[in-house]
């Protein structure tokens, strides 16, 4: 029924992972192939192409559906649906960002000090050249294919290009000036494509499974029984996405509790809920959480 398209390069492994999470394993003969499948019915193909692309391909009916980035929304300007943001990126859960970034030697420390006609490589030139109208500063684009910041300071003045950690930033002696965009991940959709009711009814199906997938990373159930007497002081210590689930075991005065919690704090919470009486307590992994 439908056919998708999955970014290439850096947010590759992630979406694959978080497919495979969502049970919708995306298989394919190597890493270098760029047509898969998955064994699901509402998908009829997929594709492994470049991020880049896939804004311009989804708006021109090639694919239904894609995974790409806001930035390249952005950059190329694409009538597409944003279906659902998915809270990842190459190697984090949190957004990349489009920034502005200048030798440390420069003395750059705002935008505006970018001198007229200082010349900007980037991968981004609608992007830039849009930030440096609005600015009213002239300057020179000139588009790279990679390795951006090795082409300051002998080749450009400065750069627009996406970080996520700055760590690379950082080893080549440069500084952020500006951050231009936060960019997500997103699932897109192309609008004709969204407007029919079966496809549509797909797409939000297989949004739920992504979206639980992602809901549910970091966090664990925890499954404990405690006696009645020590009933509210458990469930008052116990976080929860509304609150715990308590139910009475056939031993009277006794209950079992369940909740979720986030899967960096149990290490502190499991001896706090032994020493307030829990017992026999367990930590079970989630891969989906469907409010």
């Amino acid at each position: 029924m439908l056919k998708f398209v999955l970014p290439k390069g850096s947010l590759e492994r992630a979406t694959l992972e978080l497919f495979e999470a969502a049970d919708l394993r995306v298989s394919r003969g190597s890493d270098r192939d760029y047509r898969a499948t998955v064994d699901d019915p509402r998908i009829d193909s997929i594709m492994v192409l470049r991020p880049q692309e896939i804004p311009t391909y989804v708006e021109d009916g090639f694919f239904d559906v894609g995974v790409t980035g806001e930035d390249w929304i952005a950059e190329t300007g694409a009538n597409v649906i944003k279906v659902t943001p998915l809270q990842y990126s190459k190697n984090t859960d949190q957004p990349v960002k489009i920034i502005l970034a200048a030798p440390k030697d420069a003395g750059i420390s705002s935008p505006d000090q970018i001198k007229p006609d200082s010349r900007i490589s980037t991968e981004y030139p609608n992007l830039t050249k849009a930030y440096f109208e609005k600015l009213g500063i002239p300057v020179r684009i000139f588009l790279s294919y990679g390795a951006t910041e090795a082409k300051v300071p002998d080749i450009v003045d400065a750069i627009v290009d996406v970080t996520e950690t700055g760590s690379t930033l950082r080893r080549n002696g440069m500084e952020i000036v500006d951050v231009i965009l936060e960019s997500r991940t997103h699932l897109i959709a192309n609008p004709a494509c969204y407007r029919d009711p079966e496809k549509r009814r797909a797409i939000d199906e297989l949004t739920i499974l992504l979206r639980g997938a992602i809901d549910a990373r970091g966090k664990v159930l925890v499954k404990l029984n405690v006696a009645e007497s020590a009933l509210e002081g458990v469930v008052g210590l116990l976080p929860s996405m509304r609150s715990p689930t308590v139910s009475q075991l056939s031993e009277t005065g006794f209950y079992a509790v369940e909740t979720i919690v986030p899967k960096n704090t149990i290490n502190i919470l499991i001896p706090q809920l032994k020493a307030l009486g829990a017992e026999d307590i367990v930590e079970i992994p989630v891969t989906k959480i469907v409010p």
